[in-house]
């Protein structure tokens, strides 16, 4: 196998599949990338048996073939050779020559026989979506998705669609049990059962979701082969395995009325909290909002620092009331936003906070309280 790249498209893809490669190195192959030369591309595929990439990019192919080699290794040989072009050679015995300008390296890879098959693509259904709005659904749910490992359940975003007066949807809702961030989109009409009924991406697989569709504008496609769901924009694909388990019933964690609803001004509230959480307990990161008529005070205290207070106009006419919540996860919640203003809405000082944005009506958070 023979081939000659530009750098800056080698090093494009080679980072690209960075991410996927197993690190622990429990099987050595999967910490190599698969490199195939066919007519007038190279195709680059990593995987780590729970979610693989494929991705092609132009190159002048001497000879075809295919080879493995070290993902990481190679990444950071390419990355420090001179600009221009790059010469790829496989050799019969599995050693690779690099040349570009007066650099030369030979390492050692190991036969593509061995690296595990990539599913391709069939006849499968798929939902379309513009990359930007794809990008837009997961920063506004990604934060919420679980990190303890033991609630595999909750490690990643649940995708379902739902047909609402009359129009369809693609409801994202992701949750750890402290928070729940649920956004949706209306999408064409959809025919895929896997969705109609939900489905759980995998957090590994929602930070390369959000890669490819970050990447330049073009539409994402989804559809679903086995247990996987397969992703595919341009020339890359994208393939995980499901989360095998039960979503919550995250419609009953969801405030159905409220007694308290106040709107504020997003940016106000952001820069207040933030100037609260830093005195906030290191643990809990507990502050305390307390509301009345056109006010709003947050305060926090941490008996080895201080304490600290501020208030500030909000629309609210109701009787006072006091709650404390997690700075960070309302700092979050806000920022994963783009309204000028927001509703915040509780029913008592134990239930937890309802926060949508004034304006849409797609998006909502939900925050368990804090003793205080």
């Amino acid at each position: 196998m023979q081939f000659t790249i530009e750098k800056e498209v080698f090093l494009k893809g080679l980072a690209r599949v960075q991410g996927i490669v197993e690190k622990r190195n429990t099987i050595p192959i999967l910490s190599n990338v698969l490199i195939e030369a066919g007519e007038d591309e190279i195709r680059l595929t990593a995987t780590d048996l729970e979610v693989g990439m494929q991705a092609s990019f132009p190159a002048n192919i001497k000879k075809s073939g295919k080879i493995t080699v070290s993902a990481k290794k190679l990444y950071e040989i390419i990355k420090e050779l001179p600009e221009g072009e790059v010469s790829f050679l496989a050799k019969d015995n599995c050693w690779i020559e690099i040349r570009c300008g007066k650099a030369l390296f030979n390492i050692v890879g190991l036969a593509a026989d061995e690296y595990p098959y990539f599913p391709q693509a069939g006849q499968e259904k798929f939902i379309e979506l513009p990359g930007n709005i794809m990008k837009e659904l997961l920063e506004k749910t990604s934060f919420s998705m679980s990190t303890d490992e033991s609630k595999y359940n909750l490690n990643g975003i649940y995708f379902q669609t739902l047909e609402i007066d009359g129009k369809i949807y693609l409801r994202l809702v992701a949750t750890d049990g402290h928070r729940l961030a649920m956004v949706q989109s209306e999408i064409e009409k959809s025919e895929i059962e896997e969705l109609k009924n939900g489905v759980i991406f995998p957090k590994k697989g929602i930070f390369e979701l959000k890669k490819i569709a970050e990447e330049g504008d073009g539409n994402l496609q989804i559809g679903f082969l086995d247990n996987n769901a397969m992703i595919k924009k341009d020339k890359t694909v994208v393939i995980m395995r499901l989360v095998d388990g039960e979503f919550p019933d995250y419609n009953r964690v969801i405030p159905q009325q409220s007694e308290y609803k106040a709107t504020l001004h997003s940016d106000t509230f952001y820069h207040a909290l933030r100037r609260m959480a830093i005195l906030s307990s290191e643990k809990s990161r507990g502050v305390k909002l307390v509301m009345n008529k056109g006010q709003l005070e947050i305060s926090s205290s941490n008996p080895e620092l201080g304490d600290a207070r501020e208030d500030f106009e909000i629309d609210y006419s109701g009787q006072e009331i006091s709650v404390g919540f997690n700075a960070r996860y309302l700092l979050d919640i806000i920022q994963a936003q783009d309204e000028d203003k927001v509703v915040l809405q509780v029913r008592d000082n134990m239930s937890p906070g309802l926060i949508t944005p004034a304006e849409n009506k797609d998006y909502l958070a939900v925050v368990m309280p804090m003793r205080l």
